[in-house]
């Protein structure tokens, strides 16, 4: 392997990604000649074929997985070696995947702002979506660091808690409940409540403090979005349960917190990654200055700010 090029990895590890010659030709801006041409030298110097065809589909070998696998580590290894020179020169630079659970994007932005003003050679990966999605990515290691407030207990995580995430009782601000004090969990079992999908951290924790209190919670309607959910709790079809950091946007002044018994739910938010994984500078630079700028920046600070402001 030693006679193996970098080039000849890299064009195998595409290969190996889009399972075709033409699409691995057409991302790297080379024919497909030299594509095959390159995957048959590597092929001659392993001693194993790294690909199978069956019909139209292009498969790897037990050879191919492995090399597969060892692309994926020199790749990383380069890439941390990288970041380190421009880390020993003096220059935070490198890339950055972060993926945020989608109501992290309500704060994760700034905070990734006022980061990147800090280090501007560094290139951000974003990623907002769902707990399943998320999950996913990690059992693929897509990124280095995962944003969310349920870590899933099947994947081997390193976890820092590094912001408060209290989820409160939300209702149109002209509400019969806006203006009464300590609210039973018995009198919301009357009314109508908007929750996110089955699945979602937030509507597991009220369901779990309905069925606790032995309550049924009347659920009109699911929605896959926190603003989704806010226009319709502004347009009168239910009461909700959202963290307070969604309540820092432009409708703030058309909801009101409800006083309600048991309520804020005190939950966290974790920055989290791969047991085991070797963080970049990058991503070790970004998780360090999450953990220390994150101590002042609060829901209720920003709901503050976000009120002072409207």
């Amino acid at each position: 392997m030693i006679h193996a090029t970098l080039h000849q990895l890299e064009v195998f590890e595409t290969v190996a990604r889009l399972q075709s010659f033409t699409k691995a030709a057409e991302e790297l801006s080379i024919k497909q000649p030299t594509v095959s041409s390159q995957i048959k030298q590597l092929t001659q110097t392993v001693g194993l074929p790294l690909f199978e065809q069956i019909g139209k589909q292009l498969y790897l070998t037990n050879a191919g997985e492995e090399l597969l696998n060892t692309c994926h580590d020199i790749f990383a290894r380069l890439n941390n070696f990288e970041m380190t020179v421009a880390d020993l020169k003096g220059v935070k630079e490198g890339k950055l995947c972060l993926t945020v659970v989608t109501t992290g994007k309500y704060f994760i932005p700034r905070l990734l702002g006022s980061f990147c003003q800090l280090y501007p050679h560094i290139d951000v990966s974003l990623q907002v979506t769902n707990h399943q999605q998320i999950h996913e990515r990690m059992l693929e290691n897509k990124d280095d660091l995962y944003i969310l407030s349920k870590p899933p207990e099947d994947v081997d995580l390193e976890r820092h808690i590094f912001l408060d995430n209290p989820l409160v009782v939300v209702a149109p601000r002209n509400h019969i409940l806006s203006n009464k004090k300590n609210i039973s969990l018995k009198e919301l079992e009357s009314f109508p409540f908007i929750l996110r999908e089955v699945g979602s951290n937030t509507r597991n924790v009220i369901q779990q403090i309905f069925d606790d209190h032995k309550l049924n919670i009347r659920v009109r309607l699911e929605l896959g979005s926190n603003e989704a959910i806010k226009q319709a709790i502004i347009g009168g079809l239910g009461l909700s349960v959202l963290s307070k950091h969604t309540l820092t946007s432009s409708c703030y002044d058309e909801l009101s917190i409800l006083d309600v018994k048991n309520f804020p739910v005190q939950e966290s938010w974790y920055v989290t990654y791969l047991s085991g994984k070797k963080l970049s500078v990058v991503a070790r630079t970004f998780l360090e200055y999450l953990l220390k700028e994150s101590i002042n920046y609060t829901a209720d600070k920003q709901l503050t700010l976000a009120h002072n402001h409207g």
